[in-house]
């Protein structure tokens, strides 16, 4: 009797999507180029495509993978009983920061004096974020020190720049930052940590933070209350900087976040003594533009997943990316991705060309509007692999856990909504900025002049109602309530606005319809009939890519 080989029938791999990877990620995202032209880093194309290369590789890939699974240990002392405070990080870490630090990631505007070089730093920056997000921590704070210090303390910008900006991963120098503590978050005025006059223009740190990233940093700008009130310090790391335990977290595991105590620590003043928050924001408006960056980078890698796997998975008789319900989840999460691209790079030109208003402005809209989205656009991204993102070996939990971060980091929602509300009144000359980028697109789009006239009737009468009312406390308790609402709105039209004016019609259009008219859905993959998905679809990845 003849006997049939049954072995390995169950185990044959069908109707799953091959590997993604080695893929050109600058090179095959149309946004991103057409943003870096646009916005003046046409010079640096050639750089952004050698780190779309080098993070697109199998090798990156594993190496972003391995530093989250070996997760960072703190060791406090050595075998003798000596006090150390050291981080052990596995080889992929230092990979990864490495590559970053090589490519002038963390200083490129500070060493390039040319036009562009903040938008540049900006796609690096994205580029690099598929590759680990947790080392672009230690980048953006080494890249957000030297403006806070420029302005606060010049003779120490002279002394630590040159470290600080090289690219040099052995001989160059790293910057952090210990802003918060458990009994204020936030509310950073709550802080008790103590600084005090020690002679010589110098002064003792003593108390503890509740966050302090990241702890194998050579620098810090910290809090602390000195005899004229909150103020800003400038310390190196060393004796009487005592790091207690890491943080367990959420997601960015691969990033050793800490508690630190600090007993006796010298430190310098940056700034004046009571101004430490205007001292250090210069700081946290550079680091809040690359919590921009982060969420645009995580958009876009999460609509890259999706998209592959719909376009070679097949259910119900058909590739997914056929059916409509599943093109309509994916144009949605594409024109969410290509919007955020948009406005990351618009902002971060600000920076270049140093308009402060819309700079300023911007930067707290955009930060809170793209960040907030998310998280919802890693959840719809996982949810098109189905099963397969909920595992591991996918890279989509990875991308969900990180997701909320950018949110919180730099002012939480709630923060950053008001931040907006206080601009409105102490930099008045901000909401004009930001207006007058809109209406550039004035005509373009109809459902976009009409959100932006009632916008602005939105805010005019937020002020108005603000400035003449009987009860003024009742006033600001409703403007606060409305906050999210007009930052939202004011966020979707500056995207909507770049859009129009710089995307193709099929992606404007989109946008236009499911984020300003009336027929807005709630979830992603809500977008009215009509669309021209094939358009928006063809974007996301070049066939045979």
């Amino acid at each position: 009797m003849a006997t049939i080989d049954h072995s390995g029938a169950t185990h044959a791999v069908l109707n799953q999507a091959p590997p993604l990877l080695p893929l050109d990620l600058f090179s095959t995202d149309a946004p991103l180029r057409e943003a870096l032209e646009r916005e003046g880093g046409a010079w640096g194309v050639d750089r952004a495509r050698e780190v779309g290369t080098i993070v697109g590789s199998v090798e990156a890939h594993e190496h972003g993978r391995r530093a989250e699974r070996n997760e960072p240990r703190l060791m406090t002392h050595d075998r003798y009983g000596n006090r150390i405070d050291a981080v052990e990080l596995d080889p992929s870490w230092h990979w990864l920061l490495r590559g970053a630090i090589e490519r002038e990631i963390h200083a490129l505007p500070w060493r390039e004096q040319r036009d562009g070089a903040h938008a540049v730093r900006a796609a690096l920056m994205m580029l690099w974020g598929n590759a680990n997000g947790g080392v672009l921590c230690p980048v953006s704070m080494t890249y957000a020190a030297i403006p806070a210090l420029r302005d606060g303390a010049p003779e120490i910008a002279v002394e630590w720049e040159p470290r600080l900006t090289l690219p040099d991963y052995e001989r160059g120098a790293l910057a952090g930052m210990a802003m918060t503590e458990k009994q204020g978050g936030s509310d950073v005025r709550a802080n008790i940590t103590r600084a005090e006059p020690a002679g010589d223009g110098e002064y003792e740190l003593w108390g503890h933070k509740w966050f302090c990233s990241y702890p194998p940093c050579d620098v810090f700008l910290v809090l602390a209350q000195a005899p004229g009130g909150l103020s800003c310090f400038f310390v190196e790391r060393g004796p009487g900087m005592e790091f207690q335990r890491l943080k367990d977290k959420l997601g960015t595991r691969s990033l050793p976040s800490s508690e630190v105590e600090f007993r006796g620590l010298r430190a310098r003043l940056v700034g004046e003594e009571g101004r430490g928050v205007p001292a250090i924001i210069r700081m946290v408006n550079h680091t809040r533009l690359d919590c921009l960056l982060g969420s645009a980078t995580a958009m876009r890698r999460g609509v890259v997943e999706a998209f592959h796997h719909a376009r070679h998975r097949s259910a119900f008789g058909a590739k997914l990316v056929d059916q409509p319900a599943m093109r309509n989840v994916l144009a949605d999460l594409a024109i969410e991705s290509e919007a955020a691209t948009a406005a990351a790079l618009r902002v971060a030109r600000s920076f270049d060309e140093d308009d402060v208003p819309f700079r300023r402005f911007a930067t707290a809209v955009m930060k809170y509007w793209v960040c907030k989205r998310a998280p919802a656009h890693a959840s719809e991204a996982l949810e098109c692999l189905g099963g397969n993102g909920f595992v591991e070996d996918s890279g989509m939990p990875l991308l969900y856990r990180d997701a909320p971060l950018m949110s919180i980091w730099e002012g939480s929602g709630n923060v950053a909504a008001l931040d907006v509300l206080r601009a409105l009144v102490k930099e008045p000359e901000g909401l004009p900025a930001l207006l007058a980028e809109c209406h550039l697109a004035d005509g373009g789009d109809a459902r976009l002049d009409a959100h932006l006239a009632r916008v602005e009737r939105d805010v005019a009468g937020l002020l108005g109602d603000a400035g003449a009312a009987a009860d003024p406390a009742a006033a600001l308790a409703d403007a606060q309530f409305r906050a999210r609402r007009i930052v939202e709105d004011l966020g979707t039209a500056l995207q909507a606005s770049l859009l129009v004016r710089n995307a193709p019609v099929a992606v404007a259009d989109a946008f236009c319809a499911g984020r300003l008219g009336g027929d807005r859905g709630r979830v992603y993959g809500t977008l009215p009939s009509g669309v021209d998905t094939e358009g928006i679809l063809e974007r996301v990845l070049p066939a045979g890519a």
